[in-house]
């Protein structure tokens, strides 16, 4: 049996904010793999296993510009949305590398929705 690739891969720092990022995703019916190093698993960034979508928070993610240069080599950028954070990068530095953003404060649910605007799903929420 061949492994297929999971929808969204989320690359957050921090553990509370990730598992509850994680588990709302999963209830939207998303296969996720949640990771809070880069580089995420190898795996994942072979040509058939890459996600659908990457979501890259960087809050408290070390490096979050080289994080973001390396992510541009291995990933489309339209398929990356970025989570902004104060003391990091602003949205504008963000959306000039080619990314998508979403910038901060913003909640679970905002984070869904983009989500699923990238791909191209209606939520239940």
């Amino acid at each position: 049996m061949e492994a297929t690739p999971p929808d969204i891969v989320l690359l957050r720092a921090e553990w509370p904010e990730r598992a509850l990022l994680r588990a709302q995703l999963l209830e939207e019916g998303y296969d996720v793999v949640a990771t809070d190093a880069w580089p995420i698993p190898r795996q994942y960034l072979r040509s058939g296993m890459k996600p659908r979508l990457l979501i890259v928070d960087l809050q408290g993610l070390p490096e979050p510009r080289e994080v973001l240069e390396e992510v541009g080599g291995v990933m489309p950028r339209e398929r990356v949305l970025v989570i902004t954070a104060l003391g990091t990068m602003t949205a504008d530095e963000v959306v000039r590398l080619g990314f998508r953003v979403a910038k901060r404060p913003i909640s679970v649910g905002d984070i869904v929705r983009a989500a699923t605007e990238v791909l191209g799903r209606a939520t239940s929420t």
